[in-house]
């Protein structure tokens, strides 16, 4: 009978007090045996490193290992590589310290490590789920995630970070987690990861969930940096130079990077004709009109993208509200995936200054 692997599970908090014990307990309550806990407090103000210490000693009697970090504040891929070098496991998983994974998270993980063919899997992810609360930001980030996983195909090109688990080895010979890296650092390694010729298999029954996401600067903030992200990610892994699935987990943000830059023309559409107001002169041959005529066509499809694809799927999940409560949901979504484009194109000209200065993972442009 082939022996169970030892799995690492690692967490890397800043700040995060609030969340420490309940993530651990979570963690410790895996069913997989043998399991190992590595805590990461990334120089954190509040107290969560003495949460941390203290957790331990309270199950300092556990048949799980237990690893407490302290660093200063390098951020989550210092901790993350921080955390790996240390561990003793032949498969490392990553989770956040706002997750609580569910008791046979690693044991599915574990399942899905089926190779098909010739395949050499070296990752494997599970899927996040969001929780709602009473606010609109916190159910329209559930609807958008669960829309993303719904379709997933079994190889992805993204090892989510609150939910994957990495053949150590494997990750260690791409160079690990870079503490440079600003932000993404599941989707670098990744990517690394498929250009060695390995495969990364979604697991769709190792589950864990996510606190809601609540608050609207917090989740434009959390938009603006994936995409400033997302910039080094292209520059760094071009597509002619990338193997294997492209990138599935994009969604709705690739739509609504449109929805700005639409609205702007619509607008300045309409500019002509308010300043001819009142009109003197034939309507119907008015320049003017005809451009207004084109902005209205734009609101129109910015109206239809709102209700077919990745949008859709968010905008009609307010339907069944009705009434006036329906129709205040349906101007707040609207509203806020204008200020999430908006937060889109930030991120990308952020990103855009990152590559220049070389900053953030960048590599410089010229050497």
């Amino acid at each position: 009978m082939t022996q169970s692997p030892l799995v690492t599970v690692t967490v890397c908090a800043r700040d995060g007090a609030h969340w420490v014990e309940e993530c651990l307990d979570a963690i410790h309550a895996q069913t997989h045996r043998p399991l190992e806990i590595i805590a990461v407090n990334d120089g954190s103000s509040d107290s969560t490193g003495a949460l941390m210490d203290q957790w331990k000693q309270s199950n300092a009697d556990s048949e799980v290992s237990v690893s407490i970090l302290h660093q200063d504040a390098l951020g989550l891929s210092a901790g993350r590589m921080n955390a790996l070098e240390a561990a003793q496991g032949e498969w490392v998983a990553i989770t956040d310290i706002d997750v609580r994974p569910e008791q046979d998270w690693i044991e599915h993980l574990l399942l899905a490590n089926q190779p098909v063919g010739e395949e050499t899997i070296v990752a494997i992810t599970g899927r996040t789920i969001f929780q709602t609360h009473t606010d609109i930001v916190s159910r329209f980030r559930a609807v958008e995630i669960a829309s993303k996983y719904r379709n997933r195909p079994r190889r992805t090109s993204l090892a989510n970070g609150p939910c994957s688990m990495f053949k150590r080895q494997a990750l260690l010979d791409v160079g690990g987690f870079d503490p440079s890296w600003y932000h993404a650092e599941d989707m670098e390694v990744s990517l690394r990861l498929l250009r060695q010729g390995g495969s990364i298999v979604y697991a769709p029954d190792a589950l864990v969930s996510h606190v809601p996401e609540v608050g609207v600067r917090r989740f434009l903030h959390k938009r603006r940096r994936d995409a400033r992200a997302h910039v080094r990610i292209v520059r760094h892994h071009p597509s002619r130079h990338r193997s294997g699935p492209g990138f599935d987990f994009i969604g709705s943000a690739s739509v609504t990077l449109s929805i700005l830059p639409i609205t702007l023309l619509m607008l300045l559409s309409l500019i002509p004709l308010l300043r001819e107001l009142p009109i003197d002169g034939s309507f119907q041959n008015l320049w003017q009109t005809q451009l207004a005529l084109g902005g209205l066509m734009l609101g129109v499809l910015v109206e239809l993208m709102f209700w077919r694809g990745p949008l859709g799927v968010i905008t009609r999940s307010i339907k069944k509200d009705g009434g006036r409560s329906g129709l205040f949901l349906a101007i707040s979504v609207r509203i806020l995936i204008l200020r999430w484009s908006i937060a889109l194109w930030q991120g990308l000209f952020l990103g855009c200054f990152d590559a220049i200065f070389a900053r953030n993972g960048h590599k410089r442009l010229f050497r």
